[in-house]
Formats: C-alpha cells, structure tokens, sequence
C-alpha cells in the first residue's frame, strides 16, 4: 500500500469524468475517510478483473434493499456518490476480494453509460454548501455533547470518538462525516448523510439521529440498571439463606421449607402411589424446594400435592363380592312395590359378580316422577354391597370446568365435582350417584358439561380419567356411576346411548298406604316426639288423603300432608292434651283444609264435546280433559291450551277425519262451513304437545259436530292418523296410574300397546278394564252414546243447550241414524 497521501492532495485529485460504479449495500466511505470491504457481487468482481491497475478511482453508491434483489441502474442516476481510489486488494477463498478503499470526494451521477458487465456512469464533482455560522457552533457543541453521552452508554462506541470530533471542529462537513461513521448509524442514514450537500443541513439531521439515540439508551440503561439490582437482591437473599441454612445445621435445626417439603416426600413415598403420579409428585417437591414460602407460587404447589396425596389412588372399600341376598334383603327393607325395579337392579349386580367386580357394562339411570325412591334406592345399594355413597347434585351445571375441573393456571383453581367426590369418601370405588341429570344445561360460553359426562359415564374410557387441575390420569372404573333423571327426553342422545335405563312409574293408593304404615309412619312419628298411643289411623284415612289430598306419583306430597296432622298433634300434645286422637275424614278435612281433588271423575254425567283424556309428563302421568264447543260462524277452526306444532297438528287430523266420517256419524255437511269449532286443551299456562291425544280430540270433534254425548268413566289415548288407524304410544304404564288415581277404571289404548301390560302392576289390572282398538271406527262405537231424545235445533242456531234445557224445535230434518 502506498504512504497515505496528505488531506489537500487527496482532496485535490482529479476525478475522471467517467467512471466504473460499485454499489454497496452494507457500508460507505466518506470522502478522506479509508474503509476495508470485501467484494463478493458478480459485476464488482468483474470490475476489478476489468481494472487490475493500481490507483484506480472508482464511483461508490448506496444500492437500498437485499443482497440478493437485482440493481436498478437508473435510480442511481442524480443521486451523490463518492468518488474512491482502490489501494490494495487481497484475495480470499469462495471468489471474494477484500480491497481498500480511500474517499476522494462527493460525485453526482449524470447518467449511466452502461450496466454489462458491470456499470459506468458520467460524474461530475458535487458541491456542497456551507452552514450557517450563527447555527454551526450550537450544533457542534451538542454533537459533541451527545457523542460524549453514547460513548459512555453504550459499550460499542469507542472512548476515543469524542475526542476525534473535537479534533475536526474546524471542517464542518469532515466533521459531520466523522460522526456518521463511528456513531454506529444504520446505512439508510449513512446515505442520507451522504446525499445532504447542505453542511448544515447534515450537521442537524446527526444531531437528531443521535439524540434519539441518547434517549433510547437511558432507558435501555434503567432498564439494565433495575434488573440488575433485581438479581443483586436475589443473589443476596439466596447467599443469606444458604447461610441461615449452614447456621441452622451447626444448631441442628432445618429450615421450615426444607423440613415440609422431606416431609411430603416422606407422605409421596407411604402413599404407594402410582409410578406417574408419584414421579409427578416429587417434581413439584423438587420446584416447592427453590421457592420462598411467602410466594404465591409456593401455596399453589402446597395445594396441588395436598390434592394428589388426599386422593383414594389405591384405597378401596374392601371386599368385592356382592351378596345378592343381601343386596335384595336392603331393597325390601327400605322400599316396598317397585318389583320390576328391584329386579333389574338384582340383575345387573348378578351380572357384575360373575364377572369379578368386572365394571365393563351399563350405568344405571333411574327414571321417574319425583319423590319416588331413586335417591334413596342408589343408597339402599351401597348399603348393601358395603360400599361408601355420595350424591352428586348435577341440576343447573352449566360448566364444563364443574366436572373436568380448572387448569392451575386460574387462581382459586380446583379439581371436578368428580374428584372433589372422590377425596370426601376417602375410596377408589365409592356407589357414586349423579342426581337430576337430565337438568344439566349443555352448550355455552363455558362449554358443555353433558359433554364431559360422557367420558366418565364410559366405562370403556373412564379408566384413564383426566382432571384438568391434576392433569394426571385417575382409574373411575371402580367407582359405581347410578344416574337419576325425571325426563329421559331432556338427557343428549349420546349420553343416553350410555345409560341402562330403569323406569319407576309412581305408586298407587294402596301402594302409599302401605308405604305410610311400614315407613312413614314410624319416621313421622319418631320425628315429631309422638308415639303410637298418641295418633292412629286407618287404611281408609290414608286411601282418603292419597285420592284427595296428594293426587301424585310420588310420595313428597303425601308424607307432607301427614306431616301436617302430625304437628297439630304435637301442638296440642305440648299444650298438655291428652289421649289418642282417632284421625278420620273429617279430621283430615279440618287440618289440611277442603280436599283439593275430586272424589270421582268417572262419576260425572256424561257430556257432549268433553273426552277424558290422559297425558304423560315429568311428574308421571295426568289426566286431561278436552273440550270441543261449535257455534254459528264460517267454518273456522281454533285450537286454544298452548300447544305445540305436532298436537296442532294431530288436531288438524283429528277434524278431517271426523269431516271424511261426517255421514255415518249423522252430522250435516254444511255445517263444516257454517260452524266455528273451538277445541280447548284446560290449563292453559301448562305448555302441551305430542301426538297421543289424537284419539281424544277426535273423539270431542265426532261428539260436538253428531251431538251425541261420551262417556266419561273411560280414559282414553293413541295417535290417530288420516284414514283412523290408531297408533302406539309411549308412557302406558304412567297413564293407568294416573287413570286408577283418578277413579277411571276403564283405558282405551292402541291395540300396539298390549304388551305393555305386563309393566302395569298386577293389583292394578285386577280393578281396571283395558279396551284395545286398531282403528278410530272402534273408538266412536265404544264412546259415544246416543242422541238424546230431542229434536234438532235449527241450523243457525247450534250452540250446545245448557244442562237440564230443552232446545227449541228444529226446522232442519234430522240426519239419518249412524250405521
């Protein structure tokens, strides 16, 4: 390399007007400045081939943009370049050349001569313009100063920088470029410092690239400097702990930390708990040992192990042999009827005995009107086989969480319904009962929990159950899962798919006064201080109080009722009254008040345009009457009682079948036209739908529009298509209940529904007559009573006369008698 030239020669040198242009996009040299780059693009290297001469002045510009993206010639045109002189050159491995370069002077390109292989562009010198002298020392002195700062802030900006700029005061745009390049400036300003001609100009946009520069590395310097005295803090914690430990261990003591956490690897260790949830336990131990116990993270941790070292992982009742005498002794004991109940129950313990406690098979569901056992019949099972029982209240869940549980992450997190279950009874394999089932709500914000139920309720994947707080897998398939439900219809399809389900009907009157002498009685007594002598009853008290008092499947309402003359007994007993009180009718009706029901429907006369009809529900079954009513109008028909599309439309069906029969029935055919008929469906705030009340309703139409009266000591149900073929229908068992509670002692039913009698209770079939019918024809012949023996009243005249009133002659002929 040549002996550096001195500042005016360099300064002096004459620039060709023509000249090879390298484009550089990771640095620049300013003029009397001297750089070293390595040249690795194609048309650099072929320039320097081109040019092997010493000396050779060469144009350098700024190329924006990625190494690999192609060059632009022609944005080059009128931008400022540097005019440099090549010094020495060295070649390196993987075709690359480093070479020297010394800045000469600012060039502006004119125009390009050409681009291949490489570029040549016409120059001519830049000049540049001096700054301001009354702006030029402000703006150096605050360079100055703001070099000073960086220099000591940042560790990469030699100490010598400011020095240097001191040095150079005297050449402003010297100055200016000095600074550009040890100051550390991204090649985007590098370039704008080299395009600005104006000195000032250049000297003031510095200034501002550094003071912004400045301003960030204070608050990079804040941010180191809190850290830092963060970690001192922690380091000085830790030394003096690990003192206070050492000083502890001469003593013979051990710090409280450390002693809890040998203590629960001590509890991990007698626990036998499984491989995975044991190494789970001892890595938490391990993180427990780092923390201080005044950290929130550290009462976390403290929690989840007490959880995991809480659970039944191995712990089970005892025996798993199941003695069904036992099993059948305990159900008798507790409940009386329910035989088919019983039965399956006894059944499908059978099945699990024999296969070892095998628990790969149904769930039981319970299903039935309230107040009728089911709770207490999943007890009487547990009782029986020696098994712990809990109950789990699942009405109104609406989160998913209440049965997976809440991720450790939320505050307040906790294990499922599930598990929580689980550490209460302190057994793997507790009777483990999910109550009203059906009024899980599924599907929100919160997710499904009917969802979720159907991993545990599988007895195909409960093995592996995970909770979202532990998240460790927990053997459910011991546990027995008994499900009660009031509606199976409100349970989701596939968790329905799951359950084994057993129906309870309700009891009858003689049921419930068997109840209330071998349960109620004793408990109500022992309960309200009374003893034998003090109240006594009758078989016909308690008939009486069931038919007209607690008209229900279940039992609540009936024991409520005995409850209430218990406590005027009590009352008066504790007002110092002695002797029995002989409870009859009369004294049932002056403590509970009138009777709420009637004594027999079936006693009633019969009547034209009312059917009794019988209806399932929640509850169990109902009676319903149904009320058709004609008058003069155009034909219209309306249907009141809040009903619901398919019972809408069964009534619709209903009256064109009647319509199809109108001439055997005896019923003029413009009447269809000149009548309005109204059909009610009474309590009308109950909401009603389903298609089992067709036979009813269309019987109600064929009397109002025949005027022949029914039959009301018969109950009545089926669906009824177009042609009057009579169809099956569900809840047979539950409607002849309700039918027998109610007096009727007579059931009209599908011919399709005979083999549902075998559900009926024996003692019921005894006292009732059931009529099967295939089609609607059937029906009409059985119900309907002749015509009374009055004439017609007129044609525009035909609302129904009221009872005992004879109508007024009719005009119209009357309609030939039905076959």
């Amino acid at each position: 390399m040549s002996r550096p030239q001195r500042r005016d020669e360099i300064l002096g040198a004459e620039v060709p007007p023509t000249l090879p242009v390298m484009a550089l996009r990771s640095t620049i040299v300013y003029p009397l400045g001297t750089i070293a780059v390595q040249m690795g693009a194609p048309e650099n290297l072929a320039l320097l081939r081109d040019n092997e001469e010493s000396g050779l002045v060469v144009g350098l510009v700024v190329a924006a943009g990625e190494s690999d993206e192609p060059l632009d010639p022609q944005k080059f045109v009128g931008r400022v370049g540097v005019a440099a002189r090549v010094h020495e050159r060295i070649n390196l491995p993987g075709d690359t050349v480093q070479i020297t370069l010394q800045g000469l002077r600012r060039i502006t390109i004119e125009r390009i001569e050409r681009t291949e292989p490489y570029m040549m562009a016409s120059v001519k010198p830049a000049k540049e313009t001096p700054a301001d002298p009354a702006e030029l020392d402000d703006l150096v002195t605050r360079i100055v100063s703001a070099a000073e700062t960086l220099a000591n802030l940042i560790d990469r900006i030699p100490d010598e920088v400011p020095q240097i700029l001191k040095m150079n005061v005297s050449d402003p745009g010297r100055f200016a470029d000095l600074a550009a390049t040890n100051m550390n400036f991204r090649i985007s300003d590098k370039d704008e410092v080299l395009q600005r001609l104006d000195v000032g100009q250049r000297l003031q946009f510095i200034l501002t690239r550094l003071e912004r520069e400045v301003a960030r590395a204070r608050v990079m310097e804040d941010v180191k400097r809190t850290t830092e005295v963060k970690i001192e803090q922690h380091q000085r914690e830790f030394y003096l702990r690990q003192q206070l430990r050492a000083i502890q261990a001469e003593l013979g003591e051990t710090d409280p930390g450390e002693r809890e956490a040998v203590e629960m690897l001590k509890k991990v260790d007698e626990a036998n708990l499984p491989e995975r949830v044991g190494q789970e336990a001892r890595r938490e131990i391990e993180r427990l040992r780092m923390l201080s116990p005044a950290s929130s993270e550290y009462q976390v941790i403290r929690t989840y192990l007490d959880w995991i070292l809480s659970l039944p992982w191995n712990r089970k009742t005892g025996t798993e042999q199941i003695e069904l005498t036992a099993v059948e002794e305990a159900l008798d004991s507790r409940h009386y009827g329910l035989t088919e109940a019983k039965e399956r129950i006894i059944e499908y313990l059978a099945v699990r005995k024999l296969r070892g406690g095998d628990p790969h098979g149904p769930i039981l569901c319970f299903v039935g009107p309230p107040g009728t056992g089911k709770t207490s019949l999943g007890t009487a099972i547990a009782t029986s086989i020696g098994r712990a029982f809990y109950r789990i209240a699942v009405g109104g869940v609406r989160d998913e969480a209440e049965i997976r549980g809440h991720r450790r992450t939320y505050v307040g997190a906790m294990p499922g319904l599930l598990i929580q279950a689980l550490r209460r009874v302190g057994v793997r394999d507790p009777v483990m009962m999910i109550d009203e089932i059906d009024k899980m709500a599924g599907g929100g914000a919160s997710g499904d929990p009917t969802a979720a139920m159907l991993e545990v309720l599988d007895p195909s994947q409960n093995h592996d159950f995970v909770d979202h707080y532990l998240n460790l897998q927990f053997d459910l398939s011991s546990v027995l899962f008994i499900c009660t439900a009031n509606n199976l219809f409100d349970i989701p399809a596939p968790l329905r798919d799951r359950l084994e389900v057993i129906r309870i009907a309700g009891y009858t009157a003689e049921e419930k006064v068997e109840i209330a002498w071998r349960y109620l009685l004793p408990q109500l007594l022992e309960e309200h201080g009374l003893t034998a002598t003090d109240i006594q009853f009758t078989d016909e008290v308690f008939a009486f109080i069931s038919s007209r008092y607690s008209r229900e499947a279940g039992l609540r309402n009936f024991e409520r009722n005995l409850a209430s003359i218990m406590r005027k007994r009590a009352r008066a007993k504790a007002e110092g009254e002695e002797g029995a009180w002989i409870i009859d009718n009369e004294k049932v009706e002056e403590v509970l008040g009138a009777p709420r029901y009637a004594a027999e429907e079936a006693e009633k006369e019969a009547e034209v345009g009312a059917v009794t009809g019988l209806a399932w529900t929640a509850t169990g079954g109902d009676i319903m009457t149904i009320e058709a009513l004609r008058m003069p109008g155009s034909g219209k028909l309306t249907v009141t009682g809040q009903l619901g599309d398919v019972m809408r439309e069964s009534v619709d069906a209903a009256y064109s079948f009647v319509r199809s029969r109108s001439v055997s029935l005896g019923a003029v055919e413009k009447e269809f036209k000149e009548t309005d008929l109204h059909i009610h469906f009474p309590a009308g705030s109950v909401p009603k739908d389903g298609p089992s009340a067709g036979v009813a309703v269309t019987l109600a139409i064929a009397s109002v529009l025949s005027r022949r009266p029914v039959r009301r000591d018969v109950a009545m149900t089926g669906e009824v298509t177009l042609r009057g073929r009579v169809l099956e229908i569900g809840g047979v068992k539950e409607k002849t209940l309700a039918a027998y509670r109610a007096g009727l002692r007579e059931v009209i039913l599908p011919k399709g529904n005979q083999k549902d009698l075998r559900e009926i209770p024996e003692e019921i079939k005894q006292h009732m007559a059931f009529t099967f019918v295939g089609t609607m024809d059937e029906v009409l012949k059985h119900c309907l009573l002749p015509r009374p023996n009055y004439s017609e009243p007129p044609a525009d005249v035909v609302a129904e006369p009221a009872p005992g009133a004879r109508p007024a002659p009719s005009p119209v002929p009357a309609p030939p008698s039905p076959a």
